[in-house]
């Protein structure tokens, strides 16, 4: 079935569920993440690694979350105009810059908690800002590069939706997937290493429980929000299929994946809470083993 029939074929309570979520989503992310850029900026005593990471991170979703009613309305039309394609360049943008800060902030965490001593020289505020100065660069080129891809076979504004530009898919499914191992990777490994810690005292063990669930619970939203959309990309992708069941599983995923705005704000604050929590408790187990006040540099916020 073409996609162009899709419109008569999708069911009209699909839509009207899908409307009622984002407007929803709309109000909340907007209200979280600007709540938390405030925070970040202006009500912390210091600047920290993870605090820039996270402050970059809220921008990223504010931006997309600014860019989705455009993206939407657009992805209703067949119109390759340039107001599309801003707004198709802002959304993917900050999508992927989102999942980018994600790692980023996961591989600072595995850095602080695996090696404290050998990367404490790697890790200040000035690097960090340089790190995410570098993720909006690499990000953006690759985007310039996709819409060149994209403008060459059938125009940049919503040309996912022919299914054509097989290029640009596996470019996409790249800026997921390797995001995804990294992830992973880091959260197994800083979970496992503050399992092994020695435990001193009832507050030590709880607050390091607690701070190994907010690193599981962040992985998960983040599988939860991203995997189901990748997944049906990469049937896509895989098979060259462009049916309007696989269009409309497309849009439910994407809209799912939209959820991850609102759920950033509110896991990592979490997560920067029970960090710290966990990095006083411990403190002074590793300041007596590595004979060295600094072994310990886990403070997030």
């Amino acid at each position: 079935m073409n996609s162009s029939n899709c419109s008569s074929w999708e069911p009209l309570v699909v839509k009207g569920v899908l409307l009622t979520y984002l407007g929803g989503l709309l109000v909340l992310g907007l209200v979280l993440n600007g709540l938390a850029l405030w925070v970040l900026c202006w009500r912390l005593p210091r600047w920290t690694e993870t605090r820039i990471y996270m402050a970059n991170l809220a921008v990223a979703d504010l931006c997309l979350l600014c860019a989705l009613p455009f993206f939407l309305h657009f992805g209703e039309t067949s119109e390759d105009t340039l107001l599309c394609q801003l707004s198709q360049a802002v959304y993917l943008l900050n999508r992927y810059m989102s999942i980018s800060l994600i790692m980023a902030i996961a591989v600072d965490r595995y850095m602080a908690v695996r090696h404290p001593l050998r990367t404490r020289r790697l890790r200040s505020p000035g690097r960090a800002a340089a790190v995410c100065a570098a993720l909006w660069a690499v990000v953006l080129g690759s985007l310039v590069l996709r819409w060149f891809l994209d403008v060459q076979d059938s125009g940049f504004c919503f040309a996912a939706r022919s299914g054509r530009n097989t290029s640009t898919g596996v470019f996409s499914l790249l800026g997921f997937y390797l995001p995804l191992a990294v992830l992973v990777f880091c959260s197994l490994q800083v979970v496992t290493a503050l399992t092994q810690r020695p435990k001193a005292n009832p507050g030590q063990v709880e607050a390091t429980r607690k701070a190994s669930r907010m690193v599981l619970a962040n992985l998960a939203v983040f599988v939860v929000c991203f995997l189901p959309f990748y997944v049906v990309l990469t049937v896509r992708v895989a098979l060259g299929l462009q049916t309007c069941a696989l269009k409309t599983a497309i849009q439910i995923t994407s809209r799912l994946s939209d959820a991850n705005c609102c759920l950033d704000a509110i896991c990592y604050y979490f997560m920067a809470k029970e960090f710290k929590e966990a990095s006083v408790s411990t403190m002074s187990l590793r300041a007596e083993a590595h004979k060295s006040k600094d072994s310990l540099t886990v403070t997030l916020t």
